[in-house]
């Protein structure tokens, strides 16, 4: 059985990691193709190195434009791939311009896909997350979900046949990667000034609701400037075209570094107090590692998250945030939620299941 996998974004090079190595256990052939949708090494080839993940056959060196672009390029790009190929099945992870770029090609020349992380929803259709992974799961033929909220919404689009709940693969690469950097100091980064065993809260911000807008970027910045605790800020590239081209100062209390690997990354999480971010991937990270997470959005996909009060939703409200980063109470964690660590091993069970019987 031949699978083609599709990938192009830092989430999807962490998903992909334990999925290969269980492909590669049980003799299955992959075929990487990296869309170049992060195309800088941090961004891209160290998670590669890091993560022991095999090179990728084929990289489009895509990235830059507008969606429209760059899903368009992509589409041509994965399916001349694609064909050429030959697979049993195209995988698609998440929700990027990859992830729809290479669902519309695999369906369009009628080749199965299967879509890791199906049936996610914000039902907020201004973000383009939104629109990718609804139009992926639409197109798909074997969905795997992370819980039975995507099966439920799922199930609500009229989306039946060929839906499991696998757990988040996601699980799989943060409980390797904290038996990995647990007690060693020496994945931490080393920043001229900043001190790791003082209390710090970590910090990430991408998205465009907050990154294009001006007023929402000013909020979360004053939020920052009236904390007590330092707040370390890997920056991605595009936050820190727009807080250049926008002249914002940042307090002095926040330290910018280049966007981390994921060990160090993960290193850093552990080793924080609190994590600020408007990031998907980095919510259930912080619940994974116990940390207290405030989401700089006005919803989540990952509700489960909320429960007990371990994530809480402040949008861009300065009160709300400074608020949340001042409180402390004491919160429950659930040791598996979104699965035991071990869904790359179901996923590749369900996959072998699914096209055996077709095959049948």
């Amino acid at each position: 059985m031949k699978c083609v996998t599709i990938i192009g974004a830092r989430p999807q090079f962490i998903k992909a990691a334990p999925m290969s190595s269980a492909m590669i256990s049980a003799g299955l052939e992959e075929v990487l193709i990296h869309t170049g949708q992060h195309f800088d090494y941090e961004m891209s080839q160290v998670f590669f190195d890091e993560l022991n993940i095999p090179p990728p056959k084929y990289n489009l060196d895509i990235s830059g434009g507008s969606h429209a672009e760059m899903t368009g390029q992509m589409v041509i790009g994965v399916e001349n791939k694609i064909l050429k190929e030959k697979p049993d099945f195209v995988l698609v992870y998440g929700d990027t311009n990859s992830t729809l770029s290479g669902g519309l090609a695999a369906a369009k020349i009628h080749i199965p896909v299967v879509h890791m992380e199906a049936g996610i929803r914000s039902f907020n259709k201004r973000m383009p997350e939104e629109i990718n992974r609804i139009l992926t799961d639409h197109v798909s033929s074997l969905l795997l979900c992370p819980s039975e909220t995507a099966i439920a919404n799922l199930k609500n689009e009229g989306i039946n046949r060929g839906v499991l709940n696998v757990g988040d693969i996601m699980a799989d690469a943060a409980k390797k990667a904290r038996n990995i950097v647990f007690g060693d100091n020496s994945f931490l980064p080393r920043l001229e000034g900043f001190n790791f065993t003082e209390k710090f809260d970590l910090l990430t911000l991408h998205r465009a609701e907050n990154t294009d807008d001006e007023l929402r970027m000013g909020n979360i910045i004053d939020a920052l400037s009236r904390t007590d605790r330092p707040t370390l800020f890997p920056i991605h590239p595009r936050t820190k075209k727009k807080i250049n081209d926008l002249n914002i100062v940042l307090p002095e209390k926040v330290t910018i570094c280049e966007p981390l690997s994921y060990l160090s990354m993960a290193s850093v999480l552990h080793s924080s107090t609190k994590v600020l971010t408007d990031s998907g991937g980095l919510q259930k990270e912080a619940y994974w590692a116990k940390k207290p997470c405030i989401t700089l959005r006005d919803e989540t996909e990952w509700v489960e998250t909320l429960e007990g009060g371990a994530n809480t939703l402040v949008g861009s409200e300065t009160e709300k945030i400074v608020n949340s980063i001042h409180s402390i109470s004491e919160i429950e964690f659930s040791d598996n939620l979104y699965g035991d660590g071990n869904s790359a091993s179901t996923s590749l069970d369900a996959i072998i299941d699914f096209f055996s019987k077709k095959i049948d």
